[in-house]
C-alpha cells in the first residue's frame, strides 16, 4: 500500500491567522507549521502502523517548505518546493489512497477560518461546471483522474462539511470549530495529533468503501478575480480563458489536470 499526505496550514488546530494578514505573515504562521507537522506526522505513523509501504508527505501550503523534515517520521518520503509536472506529485495508479491535513474551506463559505480558494488575495470564488469549488474538491478530483480516492481530512468543522458532502464515506477530524475568518474554538492540539492517528487507521480499513472524486467531462471551469487587472490579463494571454464579465473568466478543458 501507497499514499500521499497533502499538508496545508490554515485548517491545524489552533490556526487562526491574524487581521487583515494572511496566515503566512502572521504571527500565528510559525505554530500552524509546527502543527501541520504534527498532524501529518500522526497521519503518517497510523498509515505505517497499518501495513503502508510508502507515505509520501506532500508540503502543499504556498511555497511548499513550511514544515519541520526532521520531525517527521523517517520512513516518510517527502516532496516539496514548487514546479512540479502536477498537483500529487508522485501519484499514480498504484496509490491506494490519499489524506489531506490541515485543509480549510473555499473562500465562498460564511464564517470559515481564513477560507480561500488557492490565493486569499487573488480570487473571490471558482467553480466548476456551475458548482462552487475549493482546494478540497481541486484535489480530490485531481487524485480522482489517477482513480485514487481521498480517504481522510482533517480540517475546521466548515471544511471536514465540505469534504463530506463531495466524498461519501470520508474519515475526518474536525480541528475546530469556525466562527469566523480569525476567530475558532480549537481542540487542543495534542488531541487533534492523537484523534488523527485513531481515525487514520480506521480509514485505511474502510478505503475500498471509498470511491474516488471525480467532475463530469468536459468541464466548465470559472474563475472570478478580486480585482480586474488580473482578469483582463488571463483574457489576454493565448491559453484559452474567454472573459465573462469585468472579473471572471472562463474556460472548457477535458480535465482538472488541465488547470493544475
Amino acid at each position: 500500500m501507497k499514499f500521499i499526505i497533502a499538508v496545508d496550514c490554515e485548517g491545524v488546530a489552533c490556526a487562526v491567522g491574524s487581521p487583515q494578514m494572511v496566515l503566512n505573515d502572521s504571527r500565528n504562521f510559525a505554530f500552524a507549521c509546527q502543527q501541520a507537522t504534527r498532524e501529518a506526522n500522526a497521519a503518517a505513523r497510523a498509515l505505517f502502523d497499518s501495513g503502508a509501504e510508502q507515505v509520501i508527505i506532500w508540503d502543499a501550503h504556498s511555497g511548499g517548505i513550511n514544515l519541520d523534515y526532521v520531525d517527521l517520521d523517517e520512513r516518510c518520503d517527502i516532496a516539496n518546493g514548487t514546479g512540479f509536472a502536477h498537483r500529487w506529485p508522485g501519484l499514480d495508479e498504484s496509490f491506494a489512497g490519499v489524506l489531506l491535513i490541515g485543509y480549510h474551506a473555499m473562500d465562498s463559505t460564511p464564517d470559515a477560518i481564513m477560507a480561500h480558494t488557492m490565493s486569499s488575495t487573488m480570487y473571490q470564488w471558482m467553480k466548476v461546471n456551475d458548482q462552487p469549488i475549493g482546494e478540497i474538491a481541486i484535489d480530490a478530483a485531481s487524485a480522482g483522474e489517477y482513480g485514487v480516492p481521498v480517504i481522510f481530512v482533517a480540517s475546521d468543522d466548515k471544511g471536514v462539511a465540505e469534504a463530506q458532502a463531495l466524498i461519501p464515506g470520508i474519515g475526518a477530524v474536525v480541528t475546530k470549530q469556525s466562527h469566523a475568518w480569525n476567530a475558532g474554538i480549537s481542540k487542543h492540539p495534542i488531541r487533534v495529533i492523537k484523534e488523527i492517528y485513531a481515525q487514520v487507521k480506521e480509514s485505511v480499513k474502510r478505503r475500498s468503501d471509498i470511491q474516488p472524486f471525480r467532475f463530469s467531462s468536459p468541464l466548465i471551469f470559472e474563475r472570478r478575480f478580486k480585482r480586474i487587472e488580473p482578469a483582463q490579463n488571463a483574457a489576454n494571454d493565448g491559453t484559452g480563458w474567454e472573459r465573462v464579465d469585468a472579473y471572471t473568466v472562463r474556460k472548457t478543458v477535458a480535465s482538472i489536470r488541465s488547470i493544475y
